[in-house]
């Protein structure tokens, strides 16, 4: 293996057979490519050991420079392996990975903090890293998810979450950009308890009735950009959390300085962006911006419930166009899911300045559904600049608020009463900073 391992810097360009160049946080003095490591890719055989072994070996040189393992035009099956720091998994276009069918395949790991239940490995997994990327020049991973979804509707999996496709934890410098994404098991891309994470250009697709197919969950995580994002799904396009209930509040950390931007997404059945419901551990100074939803179920949906505790806080939303939605506004104070007791009845969530402007959609069935919680009503709602044209068969009650609070200006149709108008001149917040991970420039790198 060491007479293939090449060194990657000081190359020429990409007509001087320099390689295929792509953009990532770091470049990689040393490369290597799957079949240097017996990987066959037929499709058939499994490469499980294939790509355990590779990313082994190289992760002795790491430190020097760097590491990137090139996966080249093929099917390639494998089950779950584990990346290292200073690597970059590029995924070239023609090849797929293919996740295995076997359960065996995927180690039960240990209950994430904030959350406590049973769970399989993701099939590319990572912790305690730095500096690690995922891309491609779209290339695909395929997770097969049907047989996992048929024993799931079947029962199954009702205490053990399934597989993910991608989930990196405790980690710093994390880079996941330019490939598609195919037929999750379950989420797709699941960043947790991580600083400085970019999400860039990746295609996901799941049948729209596929169950939990969430596209991107940064959950926990500190200083996130996610752009330029295609999602069509059987759940949330983005789903934004941070622990659930008692594990949540214990584990204490909070998902901030959040950049959603350019997002396409369809999702009969789920929102574009959910927050929460799993919140307790606050998410606070959310932006996005840019948004098109075509027949999907709501635009942001704030998830929450009594012995959440936690809060969500500080989020901004511009630019929206949606087409044939179910709701555009709806937020929900009594979302009933608590996977295990000894919650605490008296952790009552804080929902506060939530700001919403510039956005229009078309063929709409409500407009709003705003339940917040008794005695503990959710606070500070904006919305201006807002359109709604409503479907041939609109609902009667437009607008169906209870326990919410905030104000209102140019937005149709009429608001409820909680949410008074305040005249023409007003517009909701918007910061005009950036987070720091926005100003990220990326290096031009070669595989």
């Amino acid at each position: 293996m060491e007479s293939r391992i090449q060194n990657n810097m000081g190359s020429t360009s990409i007509e001087s057979n320099k390689g295929i160049e792509y953009l990532a946080l770091n470049c990689r003095k040393h490369s290597a490519v799957l079949t240097d490591f017996g990987a066959i890719g037929d499709g058939k055989t499994s490469n499980t050991k294939a790509f355990r072994e590779a990313i082994t070996k190289l992760t002795t040189k790491a430190v020097d420079g760097g590491v990137q393992l090139i996966v080249p035009p093929g099917n390639w099956l494998t089950g779950s392996f584990n990346l290292t720091s200073h690597f970059t998994l590029f995924i070239q276009q023609g090849a797929t990975i293919l996740a295995s069918q076997d359960e065996s395949e995927y180690p039960m790991i240990p209950p994430l903090p904030s959350y406590g239940d049973a769970r399989f490995t993701s099939l590319i997994y990572g912790s305690n890293l730095t500096d690690v990327v995922i891309t491609g020049n779209k290339g695909t991973i395929n997770g097969q998810g049907k047989s996992w979804w048929v024993k799931y509707r079947s029962g199954g999996f009702k205490s053990i979450s399934r597989p993910l496709l991608i989930e990196i934890i405790f980690s710093e410098n994390v880079q996941i950009s330019n490939i598609n994404l195919i037929d999750s098991p379950m989420w797709n891309i699941h960043p947790v308890y991580c600083k400085n994470v970019i999400v860039k250009d990746i295609k996901i697709v799941a049948p729209i009735d596929s169950p939990n197919t969430d596209g991107i969950n940064p959950d926990s995580c500190t200083n996130t950009l996610i752009e330029d994002c295609s999602v069509v799904s059987g759940d949330d396009c983005i789903a934004v959390k941070s622990g659930i209930d008692q594990f949540g509040i214990a584990t204490g950390m909070p998902t901030q300085q959040l950049s959603i931007r350019r997002l396409t997404c369809i999702s009969p059945d789920s929102a574009g962006i959910a927050i929460g419901s799993e919140m307790s551990g606050g998410i606070k100074d959310v932006r996005i911006e840019d948004v098109t939803l075509i027949n999907t179920q709501s635009a942001i949906r704030i998830k929450t419930a009594v012995g959440r505790g936690g809060y969500v806080k500080d989020i901004f939303a511009r630019r929206f166009t949606m087409k044939t939605m179910k709701y555009v506004f709806w937020m929900t104070g009594s979302y009933k899911l608590h996977p295990v007791g000894g919650f605490d009845h008296k952790a009552l969530p804080e929902i506060s300045n939530i700001n919403y402007r510039d956005m229009t959609a078309e063929n709409v069935t409500i407009s709003a559904k705003l339940e917040g919680i008794k005695n503990d009503p959710f606070t500070g709602l904006c919305m201006s600049n807002v359109t709604i044209a409503l479907s041939p068969d609109p609902k009667k009650l437009q607008w169906n608020c209870t326990d919410v609070s905030g104000v209102t200006s140019r937005v149709k149709p009429e608001p409820c009463s909680l949410l008074p108008d305040k005249g023409t001149t007003m517009d909701c917040d918007f910061p005009t900073d950036k987070i720091p991970i926005e100003s990220v420039v990326l290096n031009k790198c070669y595989a």
